[in-house]
């Protein structure tokens, strides 16, 4: 679905707060659950949104008027498809996205993100949140793209990340997993 389980957003949000990053990617915004959490906290960040499902973009005013938007710059097309570019950023969001997609491509992205444009130029953190229990879903809303297709397991996420070098710390609630990477 569009929106994210509330567990971990207070953990998540004192990430941001201490890290207090100026350019941020947010994959799969959805409803735009973390730029209306996160920007009231730290202002003049550059939000850029990756969005893969195009109806989103106005059913949830990702991009509106100066005043109100939630991204300063929006995409709409599929992260694992995206510019290098969009990955060099200070935090990259992938919030409840990782488990839309095969486990094989999940971990290349996040390769990717790390990778950057050029080697070790992505992300200087990464915020994963995912669903660490039984969670079948399908199509949601004529949009394919909400089914999830891959059941993380919280030991296999902290392997994956500790393969992408630097530290991470976790936060592991009732259903979801929450991991926030720093470079090393």
């Amino acid at each position: 679905m569009p929106t994210s389980d509330a567990e971990g957003k207070d953990w998540s949000l004192a990430l941001y707060e201490r890290h207090r990053p100026d350019t941020v990617t947010d994959i799969g915004p959805g409803e735009g659950t973390y730029a209306k959490l996160f920007r009231p906290a730290h202002e003049g960040v550059w939000w850029t949104g990756i969005e893969i499902h195009k109806p989103y973009v106005r059913k949830y005013g990702l991009k509106t008027t100066k005043a109100r938007r939630r991204y300063d710059e929006l995409h709409v097309l599929d992260a694992r498809e995206a510019p290098a570019h969009l990955w060099h950023r200070d935090l990259v969001i992938a919030g409840d996205v990782l488990e839309h997609m095969p486990r094989e491509d999940a971990v290349a992205l996040l390769e990717r993100i790390v990778q950057g444009p050029d080697d070790n130029t992505g992300a200087r953190h990464i915020l994963v949140s995912v669903p660490i229990v039984e969670s079948e879903q399908g199509e949601v809303d004529g949009n394919p793209h909400e089914a999830h297709v891959h059941q993380w397991d919280p030991d296999d996420m902290n392997q994956v990340l500790a393969q992408l070098g630097g530290r991470a710390e976790t936060y592991r609630g009732g259903t979801l997993g929450c991991w926030w990477w720093t470079r090393g």
